[in-house]
Parts: C-alpha cells; structure tokens; sequence
C-alpha cells in the first residue's frame, strides 16, 4: 500500500510524508523546525481550537482497540499550547478500562478532533486529519503497539512523554 492511498487525506506531496520505526520518529520529531498556529475542529464546526506547534509533526498510528476502530491518527502536543476556542459544552467525554484517557466527542457530528492520551496526561493528542489549516510542511508518521500498551509505553516513556513537554 503506497504512503498516498493510506494517508490520502493528508495534502501533502509524498515525499513530505515520511514513515519510520519509533525511535528515529521520536528523535526527529522534536527538531526546531518554525512554530505556527495550527486550526482545527471537527466536521459540523461546533467544536473548534488551535494550537502552537511546529511545521513537521509526528503522527502516531496507534492499533490499541479504540485507536484503530476510528482511526486515530494523533500528534501529541504540550496542554499549555492547545487552545479550546468553543464552548466545551459541545463536546461529550468516552473513558475506559483505565479510565486514564479522555477521549472528546463532538455532541452533535460525533467527530473525536482531540483527547486527552493516557500516554501524555500533560498533553493533548490531535487527530491530524482535523487540522483545517494549511499550516503542515512534514508529516511522519511512527506507530504504536497499543495493543501492548503497558510493554509499548516502558520502551517508549522517555521519548513518547517528551511530545507533550515545553
């Protein structure tokens, strides 16, 4: 399966989009590359935010059973840059098992446009598919075995944690 017709909603020529095994994602993906600020939402416009990140994210493609019943495709960002620009009585909260994610629907389309990843607690994870602005140069993607989350996350804590830090 080519990069374009997995990714296809991503508007990115292909050599922008970039697959690698965790750890030279994780390394990469904190490079310094321009701030900017980022718009999204989801599909009815009810629920709509911004954040402040770089132009080259990291995405992650996590198969735990939440993750790839929808899809998630999420860039995990610091709380301190994400900004809820409507009103959060919009939005309607899923947790399970541990109770330690917070997964945030719209009320009113359903769309999951962020949450709150168990992984990051100080974070926020961004389904990058909902990001309407043009504001993306690179995109990498990197995955996740959440299938194994407690294995995945020990080999991982000192990088995957790093994504939602200053």
């Amino acid at each position: 399966m080519s990069a374009n017709s997995r990714y296809s909603g991503v508007e990115l020529p292909s050599p922008l989009i970039s697959f690698q095994n965790n750890h030279k994602a994780e390394e990469s993906s904190r490079d310094l590359s321009v701030e900017v600020t980022h718009e999204g939402g989801c599909h009815c416009g009810a629920v709509k935010w911004e954040f402040v990140g770089g132009e080259s994210l990291t995405v992650w493609d996590c198969n735990c059973s939440i993750c790839r019943m929808k899809g998630n495709f999420h860039t995990i960002i610091p709380k301190s840059k994400f900004k809820l620009l409507s009103d959060p009585s919009n939005l309607t909260t899923y947790t399970f098992n541990t109770k330690q994610a917070k997964h945030m629907f719209c009320k009113k389309c359903g769309v999951q446009s962020f949450y709150h990843p168990r992984s990051n607690p100080d974070g926020i994870g961004i389904q990058v598919y909902c990001i309407q602005s043009k504001t993306i140069k690179n995109i990498t993607f990197a995955t996740y075995n959440g299938l194994n989350w407690e294995d995945a996350y020990k080999k991982l804590e000192t990088t995957i944690s790093q994504f939602s830090k200053l």
